[in-house]
């Protein structure tokens, strides 16, 4: 019932009902953090851009389709999590956040990313998963220290070459696209670790062999008719591959992320002039 009574209530865009869905949010939590996910938002709540330390914000598995420039006032943030929403485009405001470190954006309506977003050059892992993107935005190949990147679940058919700029990538995942080749830009990029091309359309596979830093290869659902030649103690997760039982590869994000949210945070850049 109580479920029932957040949604009627926060359908209605009003700063009464608001107040209901968002509790008695009014003053910084102590830990810096403010999780929002699951409250039916359709709108972001304005009061929460005046707490200008907060370094985690969740606003995961709500109805938001814009946020207001005051966000930009959140310059402490290095975590923000906009999954699971009605985004059709990333709010300008989100570009401005330059401690930014994750930025959650999957299960969206994003057809592609802003110029801007190469503002963002402490950002380390970027979630786009299940969007509605043909292409990978070349902005992407600007976050010079991204070493995690979620594209899976889109309709991508091919990767930018300019993608070997990204030396410190280390996993990608592109899981559920429409790759009908394996993509050649990486197996220029010998400094990464995690490759998934599950459930793609890949009908052969290159060596990777000479891959030297890969741990893992997930390459699953493709109607390949090879496996892909690796190093020695490399994991295939595929046919013709020696891995059995398949990892959950969920299970596998979910700890890579959790390791990286977890991780010290690294000393903020100086406020620009």
């Amino acid at each position: 019932m109580g479920n029932i009574i957040r949604a009627l209530v926060a359908f209605i865009p009003t700063d009464r009902c608001q107040s209901y869905v968002v509790g008695d949010l009014r003053e910084m939590p102590l830990d810096r953090m403010v999780d929002l996910s699951g409250s039916q938002l359709r709108r972001f709540p304005l009061h929460v851009c005046s707490f200008t330390e907060l370094v985690k914000l969740y606003l995961s598995d709500n109805h938001l389709h814009s946020l207001p420039p005051d966000l930009a006032q959140l310059q402490n943030l290095q975590i923000l999590a906009l999954d699971f929403n009605n985004f059709k485009a990333l709010p300008q405001a989100v570009c401005t956040l330059k401690q930014l470190c994750i930025l959650y954006l999957g299960n969206n309506k994003l057809c592609d990313l802003p110029d801007e977003l190469s503002l963002l050059q402490n950002l380390r892992t970027l979630w786009l998963e299940s969007n509605c993107l043909t292409r990978l935005p070349d902005v992407v190949c600007e976050l010079s220290l991204l070493k995690t990147l979620h594209a899976g679940s889109n309709a991508l058919r091919l990767l930018p070459g300019q993608l070997r700029r990204l030396r410190e990538l280390r996993t990608i995942w592109l899981s559920g696209n429409q790759l009908a080749d394996f993509p050649s830009v990486l197996l220029h990029m010998p400094f990464l670790e995690v490759i998934d091309v599950d459930r793609n359309s890949i009908r052969y596979f290159p060596s990777l062999a000479h891959l030297t830093n890969l741990k893992l290869v997930i390459y699953d659902h493709n109607p390949c008719r090879n496996a892909p030649k690796v190093g020695k103690g490399v994991r295939r997760v595929g046919r013709w591959a020696e891995e059995t039982p398949e990892p959950d590869r969920r299970k596998t994000r979910r700890s890579a992320l959790a390791k990286e949210e977890n991780q010290e945070p690294p000393p903020l850049l100086p406020p620009s002039s």
